[in-house]
């Protein structure tokens, strides 16, 4: 009990009990085999008289596993006679004739086997095992629990400064720094790397190292490389240690670091100095950091999986374009998506617990009070109502859903609102596009008929006119009734300028198209109407590049839409009887070229700015204008493929805006199309 009690070491204890062994049973050497627990091998850890200790386990024959089993079995010391024939692995090892097998067993359990070699068969002894398999039992019992302790001592700090680096960062690399580093201090490795399995992409990747070189070189190995030794190394229950070839006195020490349910990676330590005998005692400490850290590192995997998923919902939660609200039983608010909190112009954070009622108008309010109280509704039966909340600010489709608990009671409820204002214009836009293509036919349809009538009051006009153009030069008219003749022949120019739109309006020839650039028309029609404008006190306003692209048109049809719309500014102008600016603005908006022509008139009134391109439609005094300019512009615009919208501008005055395709539209096998106007 003494030694016991002084011996700071195991190993300065066991020499005193083999001798003491050999003492009582007169033998002439011994082996102390201790029973690995992992693979149920026994390992040799101390001799006495030996002139070698061979620490490789002990691989007994049929024969020899017999004759250990016995021993255990019954828990007796077991003489062995003719080693060589009975159990030549042990007498190999012994180097003796004969043996002593004392068990030493623990409640059952075994701790180890004593073997006492004999140079003849053993005459006695074996009231002597008992009490060495006692004093064995003991020592190795009671520095068993001092190395458990001190390791769990060793461990318990090793991992509280694991643990706080990742409490205070919630980052695996920097813990697993601070655990290499202090790893490798208390086994005195060389270097000490950590190896995390990545399952998706079917790797082992260096996470941590003692050696911060080691991590910047990013190493990875597959795991189905199975000669890579931190892959072998997963697959295994226990640590291993592996001698390092060239090197006697270093072994490499591999630690799998397995979870409840899945391999997460591997230890590997390097350079670690193996006092002979002590290797059951430290793969068991090395075996102890592994289920420490794989604790760890498994419960850092949990968390940052459960922190991944609740940030997929909550962005699936805010991709959500409707308005979403979830309430509690009392009606104050427990989560929000961003489309409710924008809407509202405030923070989550700010509607938390805040009564529901405060964020909807009243009649929603009331609506939703009477589909909350009462039983849960069943399954699939949401109620849905179609409100305008003036606290929401527009229209909505509301659905109000119950949120039930796992007893099927009411735990809340789901207020989801889809503003219905993008729906109510996109139908908006279908009505109009409805409208244009009604007027693009109802052209079409009158182009037919105007056409002819054209070409038939064409020609006598133009006979009308030259005959009284041939009369006023020749002087034949009386001067008397010359100023009358003068007023006819005005009246008939007009009626044939006329009959000229009117054939323009109805499309009488065909597109002939080419590349233009709409700079240069602009600026043709500019030159033509700058004395004109000039004359009005008009000032004219350019914003256009000359570099624009291009566009597949029929120059003549778009200098004449261009000069319309000039000449139709020109007149709002003058309207107004004070001097103005008519300003033209061309760019390029994706496959488009847009082209605004903008005046500084009275603007467009609210009754004529929806029939502001219909046929004969004009709001010029008698006399002054014919309603075909813009049904004109209108119909070439069409025709190349093009839109055109007339508004106010918001300082005033009346913009229209042109978009021309910057390359032709395609028919159906692909080719250009040539269209022929109205």
């Amino acid at each position: 009990m003494a030694l016991l009690a002084s011996a700071p070491r195991l190993i300065d204890l066991l020499p005193q009990l083999h001798q003491h062994a050999i003492d009582l049973t007169g033998g002439s050497c011994s082996l102390l085999f201790e029973h690995d627990p992992g693979n149920g091998l026994l390992q040799a850890t101390s001799a006495f008289g030996l002139e070698e200790l061979r620490t490789d386990p002990w691989i007994a024959g049929p024969i020899e596993a017999e004759i250990v089993n016995l021993a255990f079995d019954g828990a007796a010391a077991t003489a062995v006679d003719d080693l060589p024939r009975h159990a030549p692995e042990l007498g190999a090892r012994l180097g003796t004739p004969s043996a002593l097998l004392v068990p030493l067993v623990q409640q059952g359990r075994r701790v180890g086997l004593l073997a006492i070699g004999f140079d003849r068969p053993p005459a006695g002894g074996s009231d002597a095992a008992s009490e060495i398999a006692s004093a064995f039992l003991v020592a190795l019992e009671i520095f068993r629990f001092r190395q458990r302790e001190e390791l769990q001592r060793d461990l318990r700090g090793l991992l509280d400064e694991f643990s706080e680096t990742l409490s205070a960062t919630l980052n695996l690399a920097a813990g697993l720094e601070i655990f290499c580093n202090g790893a490798n201090r208390l086994f005195g490795a060389d270097r000490t790397s950590v190896w995390i399995h990545d399952r998706r992409a079917r790797q082992l990747a260096l996470r941590a190292s003692s050696d911060p070189r080691s991590v910047a070189e990013h190493a990875r190995v597959s795991v189905d490389d199975q000669f890579a030794p931190p892959v072998a190394a997963m697959r295994r229950t226990r640590a291993e240690i592996a001698p390092v070839p060239g090197e006697a006195s270093t072994s490499i020490v591999t630690v799998p670091l397995r979870g409840r349910r899945r391999a997460l990676g591997t230890i590997v330590f390097e350079g670690v100095r193996i006092e002979a005998g002590a290797e059951l005692e430290l793969l068991d400490r090395f075996d102890e950091l592994g289920r420490q850290l794989s604790s760890a590192v498994e419960n850092l995997q949990l968390l940052a999986d459960v922190t991944r998923s609740r940030h997929e919902l909550e962005n699936t939660f805010d991709s959500i374009t409707d308005l979403v609200v979830v309430s509690d039983t009392r009606g104050r608010i427990v989560h929000v998506n961003k489309a409710f909190a924008d809407r509202l112009k405030q923070s989550r954070e700010d509607l938390i617990e805040r009564p529901l009622t405060d964020c909807i108008g009243p009649e929603l309010t009331a609506w939703l009070a009477a589909n909350t109280h009462g039983p849960v509704r069943s399954e699939g039966a949401p109620a849905t109502r179609e409100v305008t909340d003036p606290i929401l600010n527009g229209p909505f489709l509301v659905t109000a859903t119950d949120l039930v608990d796992q007893q099927r009671q009411r735990a809340g409820t789901v207020l989801v609102a889809r503003d219905l204002a993008p729906q109510n214009q996109l139908e908006a836009e279908r009505e109009e596009l409805h409208r244009r293509l009604a007027q693009s036919e109802k052209l079409a349809a009158l182009g037919q008929v105007v056409a002819g009538i054209a070409h038939e009051l064409n020609n006598p006009l133009q006979g009308v006119l030259g005959h009284l153009e041939f009369l006023r030069r020749t002087g034949a008219f009386p001067k008397p009734i010359r100023k009358d003749v003068t007023t006819i022949y005005r009246e008939a120019d007009r009626a044939a300028k006329i009959v000229r739109n009117l054939l323009v309006f109805a499309g009488s020839r065909r597109l002939a198209r080419r590349a233009v650039s709409v700079p240069a028309v602009l600026q043709k029609v500019v030159a033509l109407r700058q004395a004109a404008c000039r004359a009005q006190n008009i000032e004219v306003v350019r914003h256009y590049d000359e570099s624009l692209p291009r566009v597949q048109s029929d120059p003549l049809l778009l200098h004449q839409a261009f000069l319309n719309m000039v000449m139709n500014a020109e007149q709002a102008i003058s309207a107004t009887g004070r001097p103005g600016r008519i300003e033209l603005a061309a760019r390029v908006a994706g496959d488009r070229i847009v082209i605004t022509v903008r005046d500084t008139g009275k603007g467009i009134s609210p009754d004529a700015i929806s029939r502001i391109f219909e046929p004969f439609y004009t709001t010029k005094d008698v006399g002054k204008g014919t309603g075909l300019g813009l049904a004109i512009v209108y119909g070439i615009v069409q025709d190349h493929g093009g839109q055109i919208t007339a508004a106010n501008h918001p300082q005033g005055g009346a913009i229209f805006t042109v978009e021309l395709p910057v390359r032709p539209r395609a028919d159906a096998t692909g080719s250009a199309v040539s269209s022929e106007k109205r």
